[in-house]
């Protein structure tokens, strides 16, 4: 199980999944090295190696290893901030492909969870500290492993699109068609079929996007992506979905399941996915290689 190579007592070890989960935390500590993660060089800081914990804390398969050989839960960061009033989530889970998932703090001091870490009664009493989580929102059937027991915990509703209902069939809520719909003051979802069949965005204050799998800030290209090579459902109809949605959405933040997160203006966003809608339309169907994905 060690694997990988040991850099001042750090090292990833041979369970690693290759999710960027962890490379998204420290990308200048970790990279992808043959296929999965390698740690790059120690630590110059406190704050450099704060950021390796989190990645060992966001690893959903704890392949990040630190000189003490186990994590200590007090320096675990999550949920970490991103900006005010929204949070990611951390402890990805390995039934979720290693997802990201976040919290969003409305204005009411209610709470949305958009997408599931991996489930832990003591985690989810942490997230629940941030305020009462009233709404579980699932962006696709990859995601939706723990929905139920979190919706369940909180007392909160559960959603999900009816193209991929029977990855969740007890939601509280079902998104039904192509047009968008209201979840709260400020908060929408906009079916995106692409990725999968019931693929959502929800799109919160013209602020922030939490893009599922749909597309994502590439560290590589350093530009929204789409990741063609594991689109499940039809490259065609992503594009399409792009295509009927790019000029309907204004936002800062893009917050993918895999892949980077990143903020821009809104004006720079809506140009760089209408510019995505373009390249995705030249697209055509392939085999699935999760090895092709440009991170």
């Amino acid at each position: 199980m060690k694997g990988g190579l040991v850099v001042d007592g750090w090292y990833v070890d041979d369970r690693c999944s290759n999710c960027d989960a962890a490379r998204q935390f420290a990308p200048d500590l970790i990279g992808e090295v043959d296929g999965r993660s390698q740690v790059l060089r120690p630590p110059r800081d406190e704050e450099e190696t704060g950021r390796l914990h989190a990645a060992a804390f966001a690893c959903p398969t704890r392949s990040i290893r630190p000189p003490a050989g186990q994590q200590d839960s007090r320096l675990d960061p999550f949920p970490m901030v991103l900006d005010e009033g929204l949070l990611i989530c951390g402890h990805n889970s390995r039934h979720t492909a290693g997802a990201n998932s976040y919290l969003l703090v409305r204005p009411s001091g209610t709470v949305m969870m958009i997408d599931t870490p991996r489930w832990n009664r003591e985690l989810a009493e942490r997230y629940a500290a941030t305020g009462p989580v009233t709404h579980v929102l699932l962006t696709h059937r990859d995601h939706a492993a723990h929905g139920r027991r979190y919706a369940d915990h909180f007392g909160a509703r559960l959603w999900i699109h009816e193209g991929d209902l029977d990855a969740a069939p007890d939601a509280d809520h079902v998104i039904r068609g192509l047009e968008p719909v209201k979840i709260s003051e400020g908060v929408t979802a906009h079916p995106l079929p692409g990725h999968t069949q019931g693929s959502v965005l929800y799109l919160a204050d013209d602020r922030y996007c939490f893009s599922g799998d749909s597309f994502y800030w590439s560290r590589a290209t350093r530009d929204l992506e789409v990741a063609e090579s594991v689109t499940w459902y039809s490259i065609q109809e992503l594009a399409a979905s792009l295509t009927r949605t790019a000029g309907r959405l204004r936002f800062e933040w893009v917050l993918p399941g895999h892949g980077d997160r990143h903020r821009l203006t809104a004006d720079e966003m809506s140009r760089r996915l209408t510019a995505l809608a373009q390249r995705t339309r030249l697209l055509r169907p392939r085999p699935v290689d999760f090895t092709a994905v440009r991170w």
